[in-house]
């Protein structure tokens, strides 16, 4: 019964995994012949300024992302678990940035940032709001962050949900008769309880935000210039546009090893905590 399965992940992943590998190592265009070039690819990586940018914004972006993303989720989460009215109908709206298209959203999101929001600026003389801040280098990071933060929201106020429905009750009110404070008890009681919660939303964050793609593409396209291109958008263009194939495999073998090293660590670090708390 899972041969079939097995057989399809080989096809469909691991066999183009491998192949890639293999022709990050040769001077492959994507088309035409080949030969190997051993390590040359992955020399040349680390002397190009624009692969270099790459890393340094999706990092940037990622960090932001993922603390910002964590932070208002369990706030959130936080909220609909308390006995307010309709929550249930609130659980779902808040679920609803999940199930929509990344790009269709990002399109709506570019309207704002470069129509609404600056005619609001306008009219509030707020002179950096005026015009769109995806024309800004220093600022156009930051509309995507928050189209990310506001998709990715969703997913984790579910998880948080299911991780403060764990603790009971009672710890609360025990906490309450001893005069614990709010942060006292947020403290003491729900993040130790629901730390592997954290956890599990933390790893996957900064992994799903290091792959950032279609964000970029609906808002920036990597503009202005080059200011948000992220690795992704890089490996994109450059293996599949630019004539780079073996080139750009070679970047997405590093930025393999880079994601998962750096989860790993994550996980490690983060796993240390909850057994300390």
């Amino acid at each position: 019964m899972v041969l079939p399965a097995v057989a399809i992940f080989f096809v469909f992943h691991t066999l183009p995994v491998l192949q890639g590998i293999f022709f990050s190592f040769t001077d492959y265009a994507g088309y035409g012949t080949w030969q190997f070039v051993g390590l040359r690819n992955y020399l040349n990586l680390f002397g190009n300024d624009r692969i270099a940018h790459s890393y340094l914004f999706t990092f940037q972006f990622a960090i932001v992302a993922t603390v910002l993303t964590n932070a208002l989720a369990l706030t959130i989460a936080m909220g609909l678990n308390a006995r307010i009215r309709l929550q249930t109908t609130l659980r779902g709206l808040y679920f609803i940035p999940n199930v929509l298209a990344v790009l269709v959203v990002g399109y709506v999101f570019n309207y704002l940032f470069s129509n609404s929001l600056p005619v609001l600026g306008q009219a509030l003389g707020v002179e950096w709001l005026s015009t769109s801040i995806l024309a800004n280098e220093d600022l156009a990071w930051l509309g995507i962050v928050v189209l990310a933060v506001w998709q990715a929201c969703a997913f984790n106020i579910i998880l948080y949900l299911a991780g403060l429905q764990t603790i009971p009750g009672e710890l609360y009110e025990a906490a309450s008769l001893d005069g614990a404070s709010t942060w006292r008890r947020f403290r003491s009681i729900t993040f130790p309880l629901i730390s592997a919660f954290f956890t599990i939303n933390m790893v996957l964050s900064l992994k799903n935000f290091l792959q950032v793609f279609d964000h970029v593409i609906a808002l920036t396209n990597g503009g202005p210039g080059t200011a948000t291109e992220s690795i992704s958008l890089v490996i994109y263009r450059g293996g599949f546009q630019g004539g780079e194939y073996a080139y750009q495999t070679a970047n997405a073998v590093v930025y393999l090893v880079v994601i998962i090293v750096l989860s790993l660590a994550q996980l490690r670090f983060l796993q240390s905590r909850e057994a300390e708390s």
